[in-house]
């Protein structure tokens, strides 16, 4: 059941920081005012409490399974964590509940914009420490190989 639930979180968390970076890009490319405040609400309702659940899900079934595994790509993987963690709760959550506030006030200011650019770096990082942890986690399955350093051939 670990796996399953590792599996599902770890499918889930990223599909939904991938949606919520894509849509906010392309909203604030092509859309109105309107459509920006109407994607921000969506992200907090119910996007967050989809990718939050799914992010706890994905680290502490990924610690429980870890318990009995050792090695370079598990070490990796728990270093990446806190971090992925910490990004989250600490600048994303906070930058879209808020965004999502002013957005629906109609407070498309300096600060949001700055706010805004806060959000599409910490989203992008965050995804790929997931990607990170997703390869190693293939690789730790035997489901992906890993390719030789160029250095490590003997010409």
């Amino acid at each position: 059941m670990p796996k399953l639930i590792h599996r599902i979180g770890g499918f889930v968390a990223p599909i939904c920081i991938a949606t919520f970076f894509l849509s906010t890009v392309l909203v604030e490319l092509f859309g109105s005012h309107e459509a920006v405040a109407r994607l921000k609400s969506l992200i907090v309702t119910p996007g967050l409490w989809i990718l939050i659940p799914a992010i706890a899900a994905a680290g502490s079934s990924g610690m429980f399974l870890s318990m009995s595994r050792r090695g370079r790509l598990v070490d990796a993987k728990k270093k990446r964590m806190p971090f992925i963690a910490a990004n989250g709760l600490l600048v994303l959550v906070p930058c879209a509940i808020v965004l999502n506030r002013w957005a629906t006030a109609g407070s498309f200011d300096t600060s949001f914009y700055v706010v805004q650019t806060v959000e599409l770096i910490a989203g992008p990082v965050n995804l790929t420490q997931l990607g990170m942890n997703l390869r190693d986690g293939l690789r730790m399955a035997g489901r992906l190989r890993v390719r030789p350093s160029p250095s490590s051939s003997i010409s």
